[in-house]
């Protein structure tokens, strides 16, 4: 088994509904469990808001009785958080505190940044944990973009 196969990377929509991030949360947590079952021990994350979020914390939470897997967070620049408000800073800051590694694609932000980040959570996974509920954005890109690398896709929103 290789480090990719041992890899799984996460991607999903922003804005997630109050109802659906209880649901949400239970599905990632599941899977993730399923998934560490399989031997996959690396679990990337862009550290966006909503369901890059979800996946974060289910993660950590999860180190607590598997303590195998690890949390690495693929960033797309230093100040993706900057516009946030300060609480969703204050729980970006804390993920990214608890994370096994931290990665930056770009210093600053750039148009691309957020491609960038998108394609390397890709081309170091053989998995793809994502939440596609509209076929258009960034997260249908992204999926789009694993599903031509070759990543077995788990679609949450199915």
């Amino acid at each position: 088994m290789t480090i990719k196969d041992k890899t799984c990377c996460f991607t999903g929509h922003r804005n997630i509904s109050q109802d659906q991030i209880h649901i949400l949360t239970k599905k990632v947590t599941a899977t993730i469990q399923m998934l560490a079952e399989q031997g996959i021990v690396y679990y990337g994350a862009g550290g966006a808001l909503g369901f890059d979020t979800i996946s974060a914390m289910a993660v950590l939470k999860l180190q607590q009785t598997i303590p195998k897997i690890k949390l690495i967070l693929v960033l797309p620049c230093l100040s993706q958080a900057q516009r946030w408000s300060k609480k969703d800073q204050e729980i970006y800051e804390s993920i990214k505190a608890q994370a096994n590694k931290v990665v930056y694609t770009s210093q600053d932000y750039t148009r691309d940044c957020m491609f960038k980040r998108n394609r390397h959570l890709v081309d170091y996974s053989g998995t793809c944990i994502c939440y596609l509920a509209k076929s258009q954005g960034g997260t249908a890109y992204t999926v789009d973009y694993a599903k031509r690398k070759g990543l077995k896709i788990i679609n949450l929103a199915d």
